[in-house]
């Protein structure tokens, strides 16, 4: 269920207030009748184990290493994101919402091109992305073994993590040396929470260029209101091309041919990408305080934050637009609705009866081998102490929360705490060196626009009222009886921090002290706050340890049958595509752009369906049968946005956008009876391109792997 945005604020306040107390009692779970499933943590496998005998005895489908390498060296991993080559030309295809911020950034003075869309006619039209990288997986190494050497001897968690550091940078430094050096980039990934360490040894692309882009209102076709839902009728795709060294096209040996076919309901497909994170090996303790902490008070963050931003926005169009505001939004939007998801599933019942149930079998098993018994009994209940005392921090988890993140806390306040840091380490008479560091970190936080710094100020100072109370000495130096919004303006005028230029003056003139009302709110909070972090870190690192022994544990009853939880690497996994029953009625496999004008016509132009002036009057060849997006039983999840899906021979045959509402609960479990993969189908991205895009230069190169530098060339040779 997604609340109403007027009733979220009074519910998020209640969840934050609950998630302050001790667990109250949930609803009876019928738990001698509900069991855990066989595919509860999913179906997110690793290259490095892949699931041969499962495809086999599932499917009947037999690959073999040249499949998976193939299926590998193919896919790609962007900046938050998953994408595929699709030409030998070093095309690339991902979704337009991964790319979105990109297209603002390479629009020009008077450009549009987020509204407009973009479509390069030339190779020499292809805009550079500045700063922007896609990396190619080309080798894994088992490293298990080299880690747990370097972490023995070690007593403390500081011991441990900083053992483990040094074996990933040795790692690495042999791996790059290996490989060839400066565009490999080697990441040491923990699988099963620290039971196995594999080493993902990466080609970092780093010219990578902007070929096309769909309109916003086309890729990201009903907004909000749409995002995690389905049916749907987005244009989500976008094309890039990597570019080596030479400044010529990449040619790449390995890409997904474009499927003519597409799919059929019942068709087996896979995705391949880099789902980011998962919970489905937690502990039953740490979902419950994921329930009652950490998602409530998330959520009610993200409900102020979404709403101070959406105010800004409407009040300064403009001003927001050249910041980027509409992506910050969209952002928090997406990340409001995906944590309302996942307090639905720690809410229910049948959910938490069945990671019970697993956690019952977990500890059976463990209790059947006596090797196993001995070396790791006891750590369950040492895992549920530690949410027992980070529970007890709720408080000021939930008013402390991102107080320091640049995106979305206030800068007058990310402001005073840099200082109040600076001037208690001068007056302790730090080295030159150590102030000057604490002076620069000082100088570096830039400024909101003052309408915006206000309303986020405000949010914060609704933090501290909400988890500490009217009578806790922070909010009283915070508020001084007047409302937040008041407290933030007096702040606001009052304080030399407010702005980086006003800051600046009085660091140059010596007249910033600690009178400054911004500083007398830090001094206020600081020793809380700097506990908090010390504390939160410490159970944490203790939590890791734990949760690593846990993992080894896992993997030693399990082995790889069961995948390790999603850590945005490189992933395969299985579906078919598949309708459901949802909301007293069928969703259908998949729908057509006759749906798309079906929303456009039944909400009108000014409602998050509305359609690009294009689209509005398309040409006569249009065929609105085509399928537009898909659903199947894949395991995703974020990051996975611009996955390719493709066939068992590796036929491209659509790019994953989305999960439905109810796949939300894949953070902590892979209900495929519930859950769906949204993706947008390959023929309503030819068709776009092809005729609402005259996009024949790009059509002829996924077609045929031919590259023409022009569009002129490419009509030529389609017209032989």
């Amino acid at each position: 269920m997604i609340l109403p945005r007027r009733a979220r604020p009074f519910l998020f306040a209640l969840f934050a207030l609950l998630g302050t107390l001790p667990a109250m009692a949930q609803p009876a779970l019928p738990s001698e009748d509900v069991k855990a499933g066989r595919y509860d943590n999913g179906k997110m496998w690793t290259f490095e184990y892949p699931p041969v005998e499962y495809l086999a005895e599932t499917y009947d489908f037999h690959p073999d290493e040249a499949w998976f390498e193939r299926a590998r060296l193919s896919a790609l991993r962007i900046i938050g994101c998953s994408a595929a080559f699709v030409s030998p030309n070093g095309l690339v295809v991902t979704n337009h919402h991964c790319v979105r911020s990109r297209v603002s950034q390479v629009s020009r003075p008077g450009e549009r091109l987020l509204d407009d869309g973009f479509y390069a006619t030339s190779l020499d039209e292809e805009r550079p992305i500045p700063g922007y990288y896609a990396d190619q997986l080309i080798a894994i190494e088992d490293v298990t073994d080299e880690v747990y050497a370097a972490l023995e001897g070690a007593q403390t968690d500081a011991e441990r993590a900083a053992a483990r550091d040094e074996a990933f940078a040795a790692v690495t430094e042999r791996l790059r040396a290996a490989h060839g050096g400066e565009d490999i980039e080697v990441q040491v990934i923990s699988l099963y929470q620290g039971g196995r360490y594999s080493a993902y040894v990466f080609h970092r692309f780093h010219d990578v260029r902007l070929v096309a882009a769909a309109e916003l209102q086309a890729g990201f076709f009903g907004g909000e209101w749409d995002n995690f839902t389905y049916p749907r009728y987005a244009v989500d795709f976008a094309f890039l091309r990597v570019y080596g060294e030479d400044g010529k096209p990449l040619s790449t040996e390995h890409y997904f041919g474009w499927s003519e076919e597409g799919v059929e309901e019942g068709d087996l497909i896979f995705v391949i990408g880099n789902p980011g994170s998962t919970s489905r090996q937690a502990t039953v303790a740490q979902l419950e305080f994921f329930r009652d902490v950490l998602v409530p008070h998330t959520l009610r963050f993200l409900d102020d934050r979404l709403a101070a931003f959406r105010d800004f926005y409407a009040e300064h169009p403009e001003e927001g637009e050249a910041m980027g505001i509409r992506n910050t939004i969209f952002s928090l939007s997406n990340s409001q609705k995906a944590y309302s998801g996942r307090y639905d599933a720690l809410h229910d019942p049948v959910i938490l009866a069945r990671r019970a149930d697993a956690e019952r079998q977990f500890r059976e098993a463990l209790e059947a081998d006596p090797n196993l018994r001995a070396e790791y009994a006891g750590l369950f209940d040492r895992i549920a102490e530690i949410q027992a005392e980070k529970r007890a921090m709720g408080p000021a988890y939930g008013a402390f929360r991102l107080l320091e993140n640049p995106r979305f806390s206030s800068a007058a306040l990310r402001r005073a705490v840099a200082a109040h840091r600076y001037l208690k380490r001068k007056a302790a008479g730090a080295s030159d060196e150590a102030a000057a560091e604490l002076r620069k970190a000082l100088l570096g936080v830039r400024d909101f626009p003052a309408d915006l710094e206000r309303r986020v100020l405000a949010a914060r100072l609704r933090d501290f009222a909400t988890y500490f109370g009217p009578d806790d000495p922070v909010v009283r130096e915070a508020l001084g009886g007047r409302t937040p919004e008041e407290a933030s303006e007096t702040l606001l005028e009052g304080s030399a921090l407010a702005t980086a230029e006003r800051t600046r003056q009085a660091l140059e003139a010596g007249t910033l002290t600690t009178d400054d009302p911004a500083l007398r709110l830090a001094a206020a909070f600081m020793p809380r706050y700097e506990d908090f972090r010390s504390a939160f870190a410490g159970l944490t690192a203790r939590e890791g340890t734990l949760a690593a022994a846990l993992g080894r544990a896992r993997f030693a009853v399990y082995g790889t049958s069961v995948p390790p939880d999603a850590t945005f690497s490189p992933r395969l996994t299985d579906g078919i595509v598949k309708g459901y029953v949802y909301n007293g009625t069928l969703a259908p496999a998949y729908t057509t752009f006759y749906g798309m004008y079906d929303r456009y016509h039944s909400f009108g132009p000014n409602s998050d369906w509305n359609l690009p002036e294009r689209w509005l009057n398309p040409p006569p060849s249009f065929r609105r049968s085509t399928p537009l997006n898909f659903v199947s039983t894949a395991d995703t999840i974020g990051g996975n946005s611009g996955s390719p899906a493709v066939t068992p021979d590796l036929k491209l045959v659509g790019l994953n956008f989305d999960r439905n509402i109810e796949g939300l609960s894949r953070d902590y479990i892979y209900l495929p009876e519930r859950g769906r993969n949204i993706m947008v189908d390959v023929r309503a991205i030819r068709e776009a391109l092809d005729v609402m895009y005259d996009a024949d230069r790009i059509v002829l190169e996924v077609t045929t792997g031919r590259l023409a530098g022009t569009e002129a060339e490419a009509d030529a040779i389609l017209g032989q």
